[in-house]
This record gives structure tokens, sequence and C-alpha cells, in this order.
């Protein structure tokens, strides 16, 4: 018949439109922060991003997308270089892949509580599949005191802004290795890697201990909250491991971390790396949950 067409010739299109959905702005950070404190070590990582920002697009580094019911805020989704779930549920999910969709992949990451993300790549993966890795499993750990049973490494210390260059090789020898990729071979060179690498390090917050010029051991305080800060980057040099350089590394930063930013010091670690689990134990952490992460 005139005017219709066969489905056969008609494309489908994966995306709808979602009015419940919308990028938040700073007239809503009061209500992102109280959705954002209902998991406080799970949310660190966006939490201190809206701190930082106050929802300001231009220092927020991407998007902070919310979902509505009735009028009321009830989830989030944060949108940059990582693509992270909050506190979803599945027709927020469902919003928010299909805003994912729309907008095209610009994440290298998704990452957020497993279940979420799960369900969430669920949605997404027959349009970016595959990914490069899928890590489903990945045990969120927390403390909120001291290792009583370490004695800290006295020559672990704060790096400075003149010692990127010892910093630099230490941090992407550390993220190739996590990640499978050189963080250089980013489309932009991996400017934006060193900016981080180089904020971290202006903030005090890089810790190290320096040997013949060179680092071999490093670890970073990165996300900073109220309520909970969190452990990233950490890394001994090949030929140093299994000597005693972690365990007490870490003690030191550990301590710094409870002094001087926040209550409860956080992590997650990939649930196959049996030699980094059982350090964290010994250290005082203990199960928090669990994160998954979907690397492009």
């Amino acid at each position: 018949m005139r005017g219709t067409r066969s489905p056969l010739t008609c494309k489908a299109t994966p995306v709808l439109t979602t009015p419940a959905t919308r990028p938040l702005d700073p007239g809503d950070l009061g209500d992102a922060l109280a959705l954002l404190a209902r998991e406080p070590l799970a949310n660190a990582f966006v939490t201190a991003r809206v701190i930082e920002s106050g929802l300001d697009p231009r220092l927020l580094g991407g998007e902070l997308w919310g979902w509505y019911h009735r009028g009321q805020l009830r989830s989030l989704c944060f949108s940059g270089a990582n693509l992270v779930p909050i506190d979803a549920a599945p027709a927020a999910l469902r919003a928010f892949a299909e805003r994912a969709l729309r907008e095209g992949r610009r994440c290298t990451s998704i990452v957020g509580p497993a279940p979420a993300t799960a369900a969430l790549w669920a949605h997404l993966e027959p349009h970016w599949g595959p990914a490069r890795a899928v890590r489903a499993h990945q045990p969120l750990m927390a403390t909120s005191t001291a290792p009583p049973a370490v004695t800290p490494d006295p020559l672990v210390r704060p790096m400075r802004k003149d010692e990127m260059d010892l910093v630099l090789p230490a941090a992407v020898a550390m993220f190739t290795e996590e990640v499978g990729v050189s963080p250089l071979t980013a489309q932009d060179g991996g400017l934006a890697y060193q900016s981080r690498v180089a904020e971290t390090v202006g903030t005090g917050r890089c810790f190290a201990r320096v040997e013949d010029g060179r680092i071999v051991f490093k670890a970073e305080i990165g996300a900073v909250t109220p309520h909970a800060c969190q452990l990233t980057g950490v890394w001994t040099a090949p030929d140093r491991r299994r000597t005693g350089l972690a365990a007490a590394g870490l003690a030191t930063v550990i301590r710094h971390a409870l002094d001087t930013c926040a209550p409860v010091v956080s992590l997650y670690v990939n649930d196959y790396n049996a030699p980094a689990l059982a350090l964290y134990r010994r250290l005082g952490f203990t199960s928090s949950g669990a994160l998954m992460s979907v690397l492009f």
C-alpha cells in the first residue's frame, strides 16, 4: 500500500526520548549530595567531583544526569571519562542507557556498584560492545583504623610538584599494568592523564618511596569527601614486590588519610588479585560491597 513501508526496510532506533532524565545544574546540588550520601563509599568518586565543582559543568568534567520519579530525584548517572550509575533502579538504568546511546560513547569505562553496572551494560553492550575487558566483581573494601600490626614506612612521603619526572613513569606503569593499555596512547596523547597525575601531586595526595632516583612504591589518596576517601594508584616496582614495601607504605598512607582526609579509607580491587586482597585484609580492610568495571 502506498505510504507504508515493510518492517524489513525500517531501521529501528535504539533510543527513546526520556523527559524524566536531565543534566543537573548548581541549583540541584543539595538534592544530588543527599542522594550520593546514601552510599558514601561506593559513591566517593562522584561525590568528590560534585563537591569540588558545585555542579558547575565547566569544572565537573562531564555531566551528572538525574532521573526523576513523581518529581523527586531518585537516581543519578555521572557521564564523563567514566559512566557511573548511582542508586539506579531498572527504569532509571533504561533511561540512562537511552541517553548514553543517543549522545554516543564518550567514556573509557563504565564503573559502579556491580548489580547496577551489569544491568546498564546489558542495555549498552549490543551497541557499544564488545568491551576490551569486563571485571564483573571488584570487592569494595574499607577501614576506619590505622593498621596496628604494620609499622609505617618513614621513607614514604608526599611527592613534590618538581618531582613529576619521577612520578609519571611510575603512574604510567601502574595504569598500564592495571588497565592493559598505556594512558599515553589515548587520543590526546595522555595529556588528560598527565593533568590528573599532576593535580594529585599538587594537592599533596600522591605518596611514594624513592630509591636511587626512581619510585619503588606509590599510592594516591584519590577522591576525598566528608565521609570517606579512596586509595588509588597503588603500585610497587616489580623487582621490589614481596619485600614488605607495599604493606609498610600503605600503613603510612592510611594513617595520613585518616588523620587529614576522612574518617574512612576505601579502595576496590580485582577479585582475582589474591596477593592484593591478602595485603588489604592484613591492613584491616573489610568488604563493603562490590563494584564492576567495563573497560573500552
